[in-house]
């Protein structure tokens, strides 16, 4: 059984005033456009937020067509790997051993992908897919308690790269020509109000 995490629970500075997550993208609120592109491929979706988000999200995603669970940050502002930490931490408490983790601003993620890092990641702690120089650390599929632990210990050591505690992890990288059969949008966040009118408009096609 395989759980989606979406990661919701930064301040959107480069948006501006909002919150991104919940912003109306195209008619749909943007967490609820990658919530909904994660359907078919996972059976239980968690959402890292902070507190004072829960009802705005909640309300985001009123009538999923999958469990939603919510991993709320204890301390606000850790960082992004805080969060992947805690959205895992919730997925231990399912029956899913590997969860996908979003960030909340992907609106086109491709499933397809999605599915094929889930079987990529079978064996290994982690599926990574790295389309330029960079891994996309929260567009992956991880063993959910192994990275949640590799997260803690990196946090312990005052580590703040998001990236740090992938290499504690047996993980396969997905680049190359393996990305090629799938859609690179899929990749594309939106951080600021010019990328977000953007991609309405791509929706709006």
């Amino acid at each position: 059984m395989p759980a989606g995490v979406v990661v919701a629970g930064g301040r959107s500075t480069r948006f501006g005033e909002g919150d991104k997550a919940v912003a109306d993208l195209a008619g749909v609120p943007m967490i609820r456009r990658v919530a909904d592109r994660l359907a078919p491929v996972v059976d239980v979706l968690v959402v890292n937020c902070r507190a004072d988000q829960r009802a705005s999200v909640a309300a985001a995603l009123k009538g999923y067509d999958r469990p939603v669970r919510f991993a709320i940050d204890p301390d606000p502002d850790e960082g992004p790997m805080a969060g992947i930490r805690t959205g895992l931490r919730e997925v231990e408490a399912t029956d899913a051993a590997y969860a996908f983790v979003a960030a909340c601003d992907l609106p086109f993620l491709d499933a397809d992908l999605v599915a094929h890092l889930f079987e990529r990641a079978a064996s290994h702690d982690a599926a990574v897919p790295r389309p330029t120089e960079w891994f996309e650390t929260t567009h992956a599929v991880y063993r959910a308690k192994t990275m949640a632990d590799a997260c803690d210990d990196a946090l312990a050591s005052g580590e703040t790269k998001i990236i740090e505690p992938l290499f504690e992890l047996d993980y396969v990288v997905v680049e190359g020509e393996e990305l090629d059969a799938f859609d690179e949008a899929s990749f594309e966040n939106v951080n600021t109000r010019a990328e977000f009118e953007a991609a309405a408009e791509r929706l709006r096609e």
